[in-house]
């Protein structure tokens, strides 16, 4: 295994140069910029991070275009997911647009969300998270997630929690964008920062919204 040296600047503008030219044969002549710009320098990053945060999934490069209208067969962005629980945990994104950094949860079946709401809606648990997204929030993070547009059924309209209450899953992300320690081995510091973030709001959802 390689040490981590950065994400290099290849790795942007590998994304930049795809979403003009998403197609098999592009890819094909471009596969080894690809695997050494952006897959081995995000192998060596997550290697790096699993001691503090557990193993993580690179995700596929290829789309699955089954069931959509836009057949360009390549993701434009590299994800990756360290999973703490099946669709919870930290998350990191490489794109053209540069190093996104989140983490949560994202799936959700019916038992697994009403956990979910019976958590927010009791006053330990519930107070606990809102003070948890509070910090996220206030270090600069987005609170993201699939939302209803009103309070559940069974929950008052206004229930001091309403908000968390709409979100089916529950996530936090920012984008960095491309700082100058992004291409130096710095970026696993910063990263492992960020996750640690992060961190009290997956530990809570893996506790109260598990599968």
């Amino acid at each position: 295994m390689s040490t981590f040296e950065g994400i290099p600047g290849a790795a942007f503008r590998f994304y930049a140069e795809l979403e003009e030219n998403n197609n098999r044969e592009w890819w094909l002549e471009h596969k080894t910029t690809y695997d050494a710009e952006v897959k081995e320098p995000l192998t060596a990053l997550l290697s790096e991070l699993e001691p503090q945060f557990g193993p993580a999934k690179i995700f596929r490069p290829n789309r699955d275009v089954r069931f959509s209208q836009d057949k360009s067969p390549y993701k434009t962005a590299q994800g990756a997911f360290a999973a703490t629980q099946e669709g919870m945990g930290y998350y990191v994104q490489i794109s053209a647009d540069g190093l996104l950094i989140g983490g949560g949860y994202h799936s959700h079946t019916p038992a697994q969300l009403a956990r979910f709401r019976a958590a927010v809606d009791a006053p330990a648990s519930g107070e606990e998270l809102q003070s948890i997204i509070d910090a996220v929030a206030a270090s600069g993070f987005a609170i993201e997630g699939e939302k209803l547009k009103t309070v559940p059924r069974g929950f008052d309209k206004d229930h001091p929690r309403a908000e968390l209450l709409k979100h089916k899953s529950l996530s936090a992300g920012v984008e960095v964008g491309q700082p100058d320690w992004l291409s130096t081995p710095a970026a696993k510091d910063e990263i492992a920062a960020r996750w640690e973030v992060l961190r009290p709001l997956v530990e809570w959802v893996s506790e109260h919204a598990a599968p």
